[in-house]
C-alpha cells in the first residue's frame, strides 16, 4: 500500500516507521515544516493519514476528502466541523476514517466504560467522575478521547445529562459529570473513571507507555480503510468489529 503524511512531527515520523515495517511505501510527506519535498508523489497515495493539529486538521481533511482521496485522521481537537468534513467526504467521493484514540486498547477500554457506566446506573450511591493527563507539549484539552468517554457515559447513565470539563468553581449538580485535565512532562496519555460511594472506589483506568500503540493502530486503520470498498466515513469501532 502506498500511504501518504499529512503532518510529519513526533506522530507522523512514528506513522511512517509503523508502516515501513510493515511492508508499506510512504510516497509523499505533506508538512509545511519541511525543507524538502522528497518523497512527494501524493497522487500515488491509496491512503493519507493526518496528524496535525485542531487548527489545520478540517482543512486538510476537506481538500484530501474533495479530491476523492481516503484518509486516515488521528487530529482531535475539531470534532466540531465534523459534519463539514462529512459532507466533504460525500462531495468528492473520498472516504474518512476518524478516532480521537487509534490504540487498540483504548478502543476495547471505551467499550469497558460503556458497560461500567449501564451497571452503574442502576445504584444512585456511585457518583461518577474522570480525569485525563497528557503530556506539555499537547494543544487540544480535554483530550479527544477524554470527551468520547464522557460520551459513552451519558449514553449509558440515565441519571447523568451533561459533562464538565473545565476546572470547579462551583457545586456541581447530581446530574454532572466532572472530567479534569493535566498537562505535564511527557506522559503519553493517561485516563481514568472512577465509580465512587462512600463505601469504596472502583476506578477504570487506561496507561499508555508510549506513542508508538498509536502509530500502529492508525496504520492498521489505514490497511482496512484500503480494502474497504464502500465510500463513507467511519470510525476505530468500525476496525475493531464493535459497530
Amino acid at each position: 500500500m502506498n500511504i501518504g503524511l499529512i503532518g510529519y512531527g513526533k506522530m507522523g515520523k512514528m506513522v511512517e516507521e509503523s508502516a515501513r515495517s510493515r511492508n508499506h511505501a510512504i510516497v509523499a510527506i505533506l508538512d509545511p515544516a519541511l525543507k524538502t519535498r522528497e518523497p512527494h508523489e501524493p497522487e500515488k497515495a491509496d491512503v493519507f493519514v493526518e496528524f496535525t493539529g485542531p487548527g489545520t486538521a478540517a482543512a486538510n481533511l476537506k481538500t484530501a476528502l474533495e479530491a476523492g482521496k481516503k484518509v486516515v485522521c488521528g487530529s482531535t481537537g475539531w470534532y466540531d466541523r465534523l459534519d463539514e468534513v462529512s459532507a466533504a467526504a460525500k462531495k468528492g467521493g473520498g472516504s474518512l476514517l476518524w478516532s480521537s484514540n487509534f490504540s487498540l486498547g483504548v478502543n476495547l477500554f471505551y467499550r469497558i466504560v460503556s458497560c461500567a457506566a449501564g451497571l452503574f446506573d442502576k445504584f444512585g450511591e456511585y457518583d461518577v467522575g474522570g480525569f485525563e493527563v497528557h503530556h506539555n507539549k499537547k494543544a487540544d484539552s480535554p483530550s479527544g478521547t477524554a470527551k468520547t468517554i464522557a460520551a459513552l457515559v451519558l449514553a449509558s447513565m440515565t441519571r447523568k445529562k451533561k459533562v464538565y470539563f473545565k476546572d470547579v468553581q462551583e457545586k456541581l449538580g447530581d446530574e454532572v459529570i466532572h472530567f479534569a485535565s493535566l498537562r505535564s512532562g511527557a506522559v503519553p496519555g493517561v485516563h481514568s473513571l472512577l465509580f465512587d460511594s462512600a463505601a469504596d472506589t472502583i476506578e477504570l483506568r487506561h496507561t499508555a507507555r508510549s506513542r508508538e500503540g498509536f502509530a500502529l493502530g492508525a496504520v492498521i486503520a489505514a490497511e482496512w480503510l484500503y480494502e474497504k470498498k464502500e465510500r463513507g466515513v467511519y470510525t476505530m469501532e468500525d476496525v475493531v468489529g464493535m459497530t
